[in-house]
């Protein structure tokens, strides 16, 4: 890998994962970086939840364990 750097980070880039590893054990993956969002803002749960709300049991299961602050989102 050291001599084909170049051509390993292609193939990342490319979608496929790369194992390395030193003298035959396997101690690292490279990956390509997700384009995925990771997190969502305020505004785009308040939106989901109101969207699509919770199924009324969950809802009441949480509000038992976390008390009435479902309604809060």
């Amino acid at each position: 890998m050291r001599n084909n750097i170049s051509a390993v980070l292609r193939e990342v880039e490319a979608g496929h994962a790369v194992r390395v590893t030193v003298r035959g054990r396997p101690v690292a993956e490279l990956v390509p970086v997700s384009s995925r969002k990771e997190h969502l803002s305020p505004s785009e749960v308040e939106r989901i939840v109101r969207d699509a709300p919770l199924d009324q049991g969950f809802a009441a299961d949480v509000e038992v364990i976390a008390g009435a602050t479902i309604d809060e989102l």
